[in-house]
């Protein structure tokens, strides 16, 4: 009551105070002494009858039972308390530290009475609050972890940070970590963000002194897990068992297959029986398929499946009345150069050499007859049912033009023909579809020509005359000359020996010049007969006087001479020709033949015969 009275006393007016008792005069004014408060004794004031030297000992008793707190030091705590916003933890001080939760975010397993190492950054700050920091502990320790970690082979957990360039960033113990996108999964990673702000374990994989670069991966450790499934199924495996799987992926080989933890192939020769250009034409991603095992290697952990072994090979199933000599009706699955495949039933196939898509002799590629996708009808040329092969004919089925050939077209007919191949020594004319002759170089033209192409080109028609046959190897000789006019018949009545005439030059060489004569004969006279009176030489397209100094029918050969029109006088009267001197000398022969011996016969009839050939 007393009291009371003084706290009264002390909170009233001063105008009041001569109204208070005087027994708490004293109090009163002892309350009202002008003290510092720091000097002010409170243990008196409450009562407390503690002396100072037993308050001492109780303080350094309290002190004791304290941790001694070192600023920027790392020290072991204990988590008391855990909220969204931060993360309570005793490390033995007279006040707890205050850590965000955000540091904690790569351990989402934090719970109460987890020991967690901390950061001291400040003892006590204005408001008495211990400062912690378990980032900047993780940061002084994480280096010497991570190596650690990494010459274990430990898993080590991170948090995922952020996507960038190439792959994510992960927080490895406070440390920024690199994880390239192919070592996320063993699958291929469509969608990065999903991993974003996750927690994942991984392994470190490679490390940068110098620049203190972290790379880790996750794939490594599926891979390690898959190995040891590996392992195990491989171990397990039969040829010829089937198993069931999934459609992990397709390429333009084959297709791997997902056997539960291990992947095998099938290659796209194993996938059908019948010809296919893509494995997409027979499955498709995520596709649960039955396959049976054909072959696998445990040390290089390769395992070949198949898909058509499932089934029973087509051959098996073919008609067994099918023979040699039957018509079949196909589709072109395959061309090449040298023939078609025609596919006559699914995974039953023939072969359409290019020689038996037609009659005609003349070499042509497969790609001239068909395409891939033409329904055909052939007739069976071989079968091997054991082999496993058929060969087919398309020409078998038409008539051969060959059949009877001398009575549609016999030696001597005329006929007008389509030229299809020009070649250096003639020309290919087709007579009908699967009937061609050659009409050799020599067979062109009366005159001489340096290549056929002066004359025709493909495409062209040309008149011919059937000059012989080969019907065994379907060959036939034709003529083109023959139906023409021959120019050098009769040509000593115009161009005799010793004759002279106005001609054209046509061309000049170091040679000489060749003189046109008219119907496409040609004379040559030398250069050192060419030099003009006045000692010039002439050009191309000049017209000169020239004489007849030489004519071969034989060799269709006219040699001319330019100098001897001027360096010789002209003789009027008529030189004898290559025939008058044959005749001449034939009557000789004949005239003297009596008189010779047995043993010149032989000699004389020699010379005969080269005289009246013109030699």
């Amino acid at each position: 009551m007393e009291e009371n009275k003084t706290v009264t006393a002390e909170t009233a007016p001063e105008a009041a105070q001569p109204a208070v008792a005087p027994a708490a005069e004293e109090t009163k004014t002892v309350l009202n002494a002008s003290v510092d408060p720091d000097q002010f004794d409170w243990d008196a004031f409450e009562g407390n009858n503690v002396s100072v030297e037993e308050k001492k000992q109780m303080e350094e008793m309290y002190d004791q039972t304290l941790s001694k707190v070192v600023e920027n030091e790392v020290v072991e705590g204990v988590v008391t308390s855990i909220s969204k916003r931060e993360v309570i933890v005793n490390i033995g001080y007279k006040s707890e530290g205050v850590i965000p939760a955000p540091e904690f975010r790569y351990n989402p397993d934090l719970k109460v009475g987890d020991k967690v190492e901390v950061f001291v950054e400040t003892a006590e700050d204005k408001k008495g609050q211990l400062i912690l920091s378990h980032k900047k502990a993780r940061a002084l320790r994480s280096w010497d972890m991570v190596n650690a970690a990494y010459n274990a082979g430990e898993v080590v957990k991170g948090y995922v940070k952020t996507r960038t360039k190439g792959g994510m960033i992960v927080d490895i113990f406070g440390i920024e970590a690199f994880l390239p996108g192919s070592q996320i999964d063993v699958k291929p990673i469509r969608d990065y963000d999903q991993y974003v702000d996750t927690n994942m374990d991984f392994k470190i994989v490679k490390i940068n002194q110098e620049f203190r670069n972290v790379v880790v991966s996750h794939k490594a450790l599926i891979e390690a897990e898959l190995e040891q499934q590996k392992m195990q199924i491989i171990g397990k495996l039969e040829k010829g068992q089937v198993l069931e799987g999934t459609v992990k992926n397709i390429t333009g080989y084959g297709v791997f297959v997902d056997l539960g933890g291990v992947d095998g192939l099938i290659h796209i020769t194993d996938l059908s029986w019948g010809r296919i250009n893509h494995p997409e034409e027979v499955v498709h991603l995520d596709e649960k398929i039955n396959v049976v095992i054909l072959d696998f290697d445990e040390a290089k952990k390769r395992i070949a499946l198949g898909l058509k072994q499932l089934t029973p090979h087509p051959w098996s199933a073919l008609d067994p009345n099918l023979k040699v000599g039957d018509k079949v009706k196909g589709k072109v699955v395959l061309i090449a150069d040298y023939g078609a495949f025609v596919e006559i039933e699914p995974g039953v196939e023939g072969l359409i050499h290019v020689s038996e898509m037609s009659w005609s002799p003349r070499l042509r590629v497969a790609q001239d007859f068909l395409k891939v996708g033409d329904e055909v009808e052939a007739q069976i040329l071989t079968l091997d049912r054991e082999e496993k092969k058929m060969s087919l004919g398309l020409k078998q089925l038409i008539p051969n033009p060959w059949e009877n050939i001398r009575e549609k077209y016999p030696v001597g007919s005329k006929h007008t023909a389509t030229v299809r191949n020009v070649t250096n020594f003639g020309v290919f004319a087709e007579l009908e579809e699967g009937i061609e002759g050659l009409v050799h170089i020599s067979d062109l033209s009366w005159t001489k020509i340096k290549h056929p192409s002066e004359m025709v080109q493909p495409g062209d028609k040309i008149d011919v005359v059937i000059l012989d046959f080969d019907e065994e190897n379907h060959k036939l000789s034709l003529g083109h000359k023959q139906l023409l006019p021959n120019p050098w018949e009769g040509i000593e009545s115009t161009y005799n020996v010793g004759s002279v005439h106005t001609l054209k030059i046509d061309s000049i060489s170091d040679k000489g010049a060749v003189v046109s004569l008219g119907d496409d004969i040609e004379g040559f006279c030398p250069a050192k007969e060419l030099v003009k009176e006045d000692g010039s030489m002439p050009v191309a397209g000049d017209e000169l006087s020239f004489k007849v100094t030489d004519l071969k029918r034989s060799t269709r050969r006219v040699g001319l001479s330019h100098v001897k029109t001027y360096a010789e006088p002209v003789k009027a009267e008529r030189q004898p020709s290559e025939s008058d001197n044959t005749k001449k000398a034939v009557k000789k022969i004949n005239s003297t033949i009596e008189k010779t011996t047995l043993g010149d016969i032989s000699e004389l009839a020699a010379l005969k015969s080269k005289l009246e050939k013109g030699e």
